[in-house]
């Protein structure tokens, strides 16, 4: 595990029937739960392993608009604003500070980018700072790299991985929410051909809505009920290091590493854009999908080929019925094994670019799986084939900034609401139809 996430405790009474259930107790889950509390809606979240467990306390802990892909912009301006006002709101310190983003570089194609991404973002009101090379210099003293230039997002921020999904569910349980660990959901119960409950492990609860936000086991799940899922699960590392004397102020992208002060004096860090795959039967049904985005970053990825994959976790091969042992009890967390070869690069960059850092020192490091789509960009939609069903996933690498808005969405959505944003871009169809699968923007 990660810097120990904020324990939850437990709603007392478990419920036959609920307005909506949850499945999954990340972000967007967490999230979700909040929004449909907020709108008085007797909602319960049913979380296989704790709260926050997996990608949702693994991730950096960036919340930026900075370099998304122009479809998730909407989205994120709107989870922006709600990072902003929901410490007041819920009364649970979840990290956030708009302290801006930035990132320098001594690549020129790289500044070239970022400042079109610049001149589109222009149009929805985000503020993106090309920086001169004495201006990056300037906003990262100390380092020892003579940078070309760079980029600053002055009004993103961040946020602590370890307090926003366990505050979001407090927060909810404060509001008539429930909240259910260690409490895997094995199934849909459907009847007529539309949801009519869920078959937990602790028996049947009934309801007519499901927003299912379950990471990387979201696709093995609807894949239970013949819902095809492309979902590409990538593994990424990351590490935390003991509190030092903060060199780095605010989060900061380089070539080499990329990494977040932590509210005690300490960083999470990882290299940019690296990640491992480990493919099981998942990965190979969804292989056609997935080719284009994985030639395209190919340099950025190590295959690890090997059996585990498929028979164990996300990407196994799975059969199970709802009245006996399914593969998400088997594994309550996912903890992928760190690549420690990566977490030496990470420190030996950070400490070699910020000479004040010689004594930095790593003192835990840790995998995180990583759902993705084939465009990079979430789906966060209803399903025309099984009324009642709304699936929040493949956040693919950026989905924890983005996971107010998320979670706001996807209760619009499930209770028929006019949607916060246009959900258009975020439409299960195109996944399985291929109607508007565009290549992957900027990440």
């Amino acid at each position: 595990m990660p810097a120990p996430i904020r324990y939850v405790q437990d709603s007392a009474h478990f419920p036959d029937s609920a307005e909506v259930v949850v499945i999954g107790g990340g972000i967007a889950g967490a999230a979700a739960l909040y929004e449909l509390a907020k709108k008085g809606i007797r909602a319960v979240l049913l979380e296989k392993g704790l709260v926050g467990g997996e990608q949702s306390s693994r991730n950096w802990g960036w919340c930026r608009q900075q370099n998304r892909d122009e479809r998730e912009l909407p989205l994120i301006i709107y989870a922006l604003r709600r990072w902003a006002e929901l410490r007041e709101e819920t009364g649970e310190e979840l990290g956030f500070r708009r302290t801006g983003l930035v990132y320098a570089t001594r690549n020129p194609a790289e500044i070239s980018a970022w400042d079109a991404w610049g001149q589109m973002a222009k149009a929805y009101g985000v503020r993106s700072d090309i920086l001169s090379a004495a201006q990056a210099k300037a906003m990262t003293p100390g380092s020892t790299t003579d940078w070309l230039g760079g980029v600053s997002s002055p009004t993103d921020g961040h946020a602590e991985p370890s307090l926003a999904a366990p505050g979001l569910a407090m927060a909810a349980q404060r509001l008539g929410a429930q909240v259910f660990q260690q409490c895997a959901v094995r199934g849909l119960d459907i009847a007529a051909g539309r949801v009519s409950g869920v078959w937990t492990e602790r028996g049947l609860i009934k309801t007519q809505s499901v927003i299912c936000a379950g990471g990387a086991w979201t696709s093995m799940f609807c894949r239970r009920h013949g819902i095809p899922l492309p979902l590409g699960n990538v593994i990424g590392t990351a590490f935390r290091t003991a509190p030092i004397a903060q060199a780095i102020t605010m989060p900061l992208y380089t070539p080499a590493f990329a990494c977040r002060p932590q509210l005690d004096g300490s960083y999470t860090v990882s290299v940019s854009g690296r990640g491992r795959l480990e493919p099981g039967a998942q990965g190979l049904r969804y292989a056609r999908q997935f080719y284009p985005t994985f030639r395209a970053r190919r340099k950025n990825l190590t295959l690890r080929l090997g059996l585990n994959p498929f028979f164990r976790g996300p990407e196994a091969l799975a059969r199970w019925e709802f009245d006996r042992q399914s593969p998400f009890e088997r594994t309550r967390i996912l903890d992928p094994q760190a690549d420690m070869a990566m977490v030496d690069e990470g420190m030996a960059a950070m400490r070699r670019e910020f000479p004040a850092l010689a004594n930095l020192r790593m003192v835990q490091a840790w995998g995180g799986m990583i759902d993705s789509t084939p465009d990079a960009v979430p789906v966060i939609s209803t399903v025309p084939a099984l009324p009642g069903l709304v699936l929040s996933a493949g956040y693919s690498g950026h989905g924890f900034g983005i996971g107010p808005g998320a979670g706001r969405l996807a209760a619009d959505l499930v209770m028929n609401d006019e949607p916060v944003v246009d959900p258009t871009p975020y439409r299960y169809a195109r996944l399985v139809d291929g109607s508007g699968l565009n290549a992957p923007g900027m990440m």
